[in-house]
């Protein structure tokens, strides 16, 4: 039986010059992105053979009902360009998470500030079967670190809806302390406030995550 694949049929949709098959490796930059590494991870910025993991994320994933729902091919599109060009914008967005060992994409990682938006978010979600190995732990101390040291940044927020438990049980394994509610894009959130980078226990994790 043959299976349907999202990604693929998106893919087929493009114009030969734009199409990426799957499982060619078309890993040309795509933004300016640094490359950041833990004991575990790579975190890079985003290629074009990454529409596909991306995509299957979006459309099919389980646990999508904590961002909404899951989305169409054409949203998954759209959301992949939009954190190409958050890169351009910001000079910072999501890395994806990719085992160091296999090359696996596990997820995405960064900072986020879309228009509206009160300030800079440390944002995190895992691909399906990524879940429950601590790979968000160490991705989030690298980028926390990343936008302390390098960016110069203020400690940063996350915005996490009451209902999403993994990312609420992260946010306290990160030290970082509930502060206040509000609403961004329409959705009641808890704003959570996270270490400065160089606060000692930032750096103890730090060190734990071998980055």
């Amino acid at each position: 039986m043959t299976m349907h694949d999202p990604a693929l049929a998106f893919s087929e949709t493009l114009p030969p010059e734009a199409r990426v098959a799957l499982g060619d490796a078309d890993t040309r930059a795509l933004t300016t992105a640094p490359t950041l590494r833990t004991g575990r991870l790579t975190l890079r910025g985003p290629v074009r053979e990454d529409l596909a993991p991306f995509t299957a994320w979006i459309t099919a994933f389980d646990r999508m009902a904590v961002f909404g729902g899951n989305g169409s091919v054409d949203a998954a599109w759209r959301g992949f360009m939009a954190g190409i060009g958050h890169w351009h914008w910001h000079g910072y967005g999501f890395f994806m998470i990719t085992d160091t060992t296999t090359g696996e994409v596990l997820g995405r990682c960064g900072l986020l500030r879309h228009h509206g938006w009160p300030e800079t978010e440390l944002a995190w979600h895992l691909f399906d079967g990524a879940e429950g190995r601590g790979v968000a732990f160490e991705a989030a101390v690298a980028v926390r670190h990343w936008a302390g040291e390098t960016l110069g940044l203020p400690p940063l927020a996350s915005f996490i809806t009451p209902d999403n438990a993994r990312s609420l049980s992260l946010a306290n394994r990160l030290h970082a302390t509930a502060e206040s509610e509000g609403a961004v894009d329409g959705d009641t959130v808890v704003i959570h406030r996270h270490l400065p980078f160089d606060a000692a226990p930032a750096l103890a994790q730090h060190e734990e995550a071998g980055a």
